[in-house]
Formats: structure tokens, sequence, C-alpha cells
């Protein structure tokens, strides 16, 4: 159990789990390999994980950021030598549906892709519905300002009275895309219409040097927005005029989830990415309870 530091306000909610099993097949963004995965339910307490069935002992990796191993371009769980490579867009789901109890199978390195979005992670729970248990779990208010900066990277968490992200994307030498602002209050219904649907973008130049490290090899126009000079590649579009800075929030959900309980604080990000995201999560993590993460 997660002790909490008695000095922080402390609200309790039923926990959550899936009324049955969902599945959902499709490649991986940098592999490129057919992969499968699952949603089970799963008991009370036991919270979320991942277990790979394509491995000896099926090894199970929970969800928290004590596993987090890697957060180049995406968020990597890890426990020895096993990994699950980005992990965010599932978790940005779990989290927004209040999942706190699930194992989620796979039988490759990372999960589908789908578009590029939460939308499939997001049908899947619709698909399986949800149960409340018996056991509860806290909602933690934040009291004070917890901060992390490096450079022009910045992200506070200030008290409110709701679970809010406010992001600043600016990509200056763009002249398409500059800077995008976007502030959202998570709610279910609110996630699922207004960040869930959008896609994991990148610059141009971005997508041809990964392609030549051999990354990317699911990558397609079909789940991925390409910004180019002053063109935005992607299949249909734009499904937001600001669908990056939403893209953002979705992914700072999905990071900020691997604290491991829910927390009630005003997110202010101001061009953050995976890795000062989960630096940001320890601190959080720290700032609140009795343990402490490295």
């Amino acid at each position: 159990m997660i002790a909490i530091h008695p000095h922080h306000q402390t609200v309790h909610r039923q926990q959550r789990t899936l009324k049955q099993e969902a599945e959902y097949s499709g490649i991986g963004l940098h592999t490129g390999a057919q992969v499968t995965m699952k949603f089970l339910p799963a008991k009370a307490g036991s919270g979320v994980s991942f277990r790979r069935v394509d491995l000896p002992g099926q090894p199970l990796i929970p969800a928290t950021i004590e596993y987090v191993c890697s957060h180049t371009r995406n968020t990597t769980l890890g426990i020895a030598d096993v990994r699950i490579h980005t992990v965010e867009h599932v978790m940005a789901a779990i989290r927004a549906f209040n999942i706190d109890n699930v194992i989620i199978e796979i039988n490759g390195i990372e999960p589908p892709v789908g578009n590029g979005s939460s939308d499939v992670f997001v049908e899947m729970i619709e698909a399986s519905g949800i149960i409340e248990q018996k056991a509860t779990t806290p909602i933690v208010k934040i009291s004070q300002p917890v901060y992390w900066s490096e450079g022009e990277i910045h992200l506070v968490a200030v008290p409110s009275d709701y679970y809010r992200i406010s992001y600043t994307l600016n990509y200056p030498e763009t002249r398409l895309l500059k800077s995008q602002y976007f502030s959202f209050a998570l709610t279910t219904e609110g996630f699922k219409r207004e960040i869930a649907p959008c896609r994991t973008f990148s610059l141009y130049e971005e997508v041809s040097a990964l392609m030549d490290r051999g990354l990317i090899k699911g990558a397609s126009l079909d789940n991925a927005v390409v910004i180019k000079d002053d063109t935005i590649l992607s299949k249909g579009g734009l499904y937001f005029p600001d669908e990056m800075v939403r893209h953002k929030i979705l992914d700072v959900i999905g990071d900020l989830s691997l604290i491991g309980f829910d927390i009630q604080a005003h997110i202010i990000a101001i061009r953050s990415g995976h890795a000062s995201n989960i630096a940001f999560a320890r601190k959080i993590f720290n700032s609140l309870t009795m343990e402490k993460q490295t």
C-alpha cells in the first residue's frame, strides 16, 4: 500500500475494474509487428499491470513510475530485461475511465498503435464495461505547488478543485505549428470527446531521423500526423485545429497516471515531453507520500 503523507487532504472513491475481457490486434508503432492486446479484469488492490504472454513465465510489469526504464520519445516500462514500450496512450485511457485494477496482456514489446491516439483503448474499455469493487482508492489534493523545470521546459502542479491540464506547445522554427495552448479539466466524457482522438505527431525531419535509426516501422499516415514546412500530412486532415497540443495533454495524462493514485491539481505544462513528464511524476509522488522514488 502507498502511504500518503497525513497533511495532504485525501478523499476516497470505490476502486474499479472491467466487467469482462476485451481484445484488439494491430501493428506496433516502432516494430511494425502484429500484436494482440487484451484487457482483463483484476482483483481489488492489484493495480494496473502489463503481462508479456509471449515470453517464458509470462512476466508481469506493474504500470507505476518505479518501473519506468526509458522515456525517449515514448514511455517504456521494464523489469529485469523485459520491456513494454509506448504505454502512454493505453494508460491515458485507463486513467480517464478511472480503472484501478486491470491486467493488460500483450504478445509483443509494444501495444498496437491503432490510429496513433487513445481511441481504440477507449473502445476496448467501453466494450468490456466497468464495475465497482469493495475496496477504495485515494484521491490526493495537492495543497502546495510542486514544480519541475529544465531549460525551456516547465511543469507545475498547483492546488485546484479539479484535475486540469493546461499545456503550451511551442515550435517557433515551424511556421505552421508555432505555438498552441489548450486547457482541459479531465472527465471521462470530455477525454473521450476532446482528447482521446488526437493522434501522435512529428515534424518531417524527425520522422526521417527515426526511420534512419530503424524505428517507427509501423508508422504511416493512418496513425500519425506529420508536419512538413507549411503542410499537414495525415489521413483525413486534422481532427481539431489544435490536435497537436491536445495530444500532448493525452501524453501528460498517461505519464502522470504512473504515479499510481489519483491526484487533484491543476497541471501547467510548457514544452514538456515524456522524460520531463516522468521526472515530474516522480517529484509529485515524493511530495505526497512517505516513500521515495529515485
